[in-house]
């Protein structure tokens, strides 16, 4: 595990103090950014969403596809959490903080917004983190690979209507145009062009070129995602000088749900007496955002200065923390697993 990725917290907090230091002192220069968009897309941040998302996709291997029957029970929890389970809690936890704990101190549109942000947090399983987790488990890799390809596959499909219909009784209009247009954007294309990409660099399948590669875009991915944060937070910034207890409120619903599901996805698969090596990253997968996705669609739906915007980014600053503390606990467990 790199520095960036230890101290992501960190880099994503400076990168939030910058965004509201200088969206407070030059407005103008954020609200240029914020028109420049076409069709509901911000262009600028497309271009910066893309550098993150496609390095993740080129690491796909759809070849360890034919390895999908090997450790079904593993493969069946985690698909069963992410896409049965995991958005729905995230939908209920939203509704129950923001349109009745938190009602007194939230705006009804902006409780409405929060809840959308953290619904699409909930459909979008992690794609790329979910590897370095894997691995500080001393996970199976062969199985991580193929669960999140084959969760990239689902997501083509299942992401769109599952958001749609829970933005929907949430009583959120959806525009079914501009998050059809979103998945197409931030799933099919960045996928098809990793693989593309891979098929190319990697005709040796010794795999040198590709982690040359690979090394090359990740300083470029990791701009991507600070510059990314510090528009959001530019954007949000007067909004969170005069009210930043925002920021903890959408927080505490989502730790809830990031604890909740892996203690019971932990639970299971200990019942289930997967070994350690398959349970670990398959809790890991299930608890994991993929937060990239999240905050592109949430800005092609609702806006840069969108309250569904600002919960996804807190997502950010929420899930690193949280997820390295459950790969400590997931490896002082260990033995309940023998």
């Amino acid at each position: 595990m790199g520095v960036f990725e230890r101290y992501l917290s960190v880099w994503v907090g400076l990168a939030i103090m910058l965004g509201v230091f200088f969206g407070n002192i030059i407005p103008s220069f954020f609200s240029a950014i914020a028109d420049f968009e076409f069709a509901h897309v911000n262009l600028i941040i497309a271009v910066l969403i893309w550098l993150m998302i496609y390095p993740m996709m080129i690491q796909i291997d759809f070849l360890s596809l034919k390895n999908v029957g090997t450790k079904p029970k593993g493969l069946i929890l985690t698909l069963v959490v992410n896409w049965l389970i995991k958005p729905f809690t995230m939908a209920f936890l939203g509704w129950l903080f923001f349109k009745g704990i938190f009602a007194d101190w939230v705006d009804p549109q902006t409780a409405t917004e929060y809840i959308a942000g953290m619904i699409l947090l909930g459909v979008a399983p992690c794609t790329a983190m979910v590897f370095v987790w894997s691995q500080l488990t001393k996970g199976d890799p062969n199985y991580t690979l193929v669960q999140v390809s084959v969760n990239d596959i689902i997501m083509i499909f299942a992401f769109a209507p599952i958001a749609g219909f829970l933005l929907g009784i949430t009583d959120i209009t959806v525009p079914w145009n501009t998050l059809l247009l979103s998945v197409l954007l931030y799933v099919v294309l960045p996928l098809v062009a990793g693989i593309i990409t891979r098929k190319i660099v990697d005709k040796k399948e010794d795999h040198q070129a590709l982690a040359r590669l690979l090394s090359t875009l990740k300083p470029w991915s990791i701009i991507g995602l600070l510059t990314t944060v510090i528009l959001l937070f530019g954007f949000q910034a007067q909004t969170i000088i005069t009210n930043p207890q925002a920021i903890v409120l959408i927080a505490i619903p989502l730790l809830i749900q990031t604890y909740g599901i892996f203690a019971v996805t932990y639970f299971i698969a200990h019942r289930m007496r997967l070994p350690h090596n398959v349970a670990a990253p398959a809790c890991m997968i299930s608890t994991s955002n993929f937060f990239e996705l999240a905050v592109a669609v949430a800005i092609s739906l609702f806006g840069l200065h969108s309250g569904a915007a600002l919960a996804t980014v807190v997502g950010v600053l929420v899930e690193v923390p949280v997820m390295l503390s459950l790969v400590w606990f997931a490896n002082c467990t260990r033995h309940w697993f023998n």
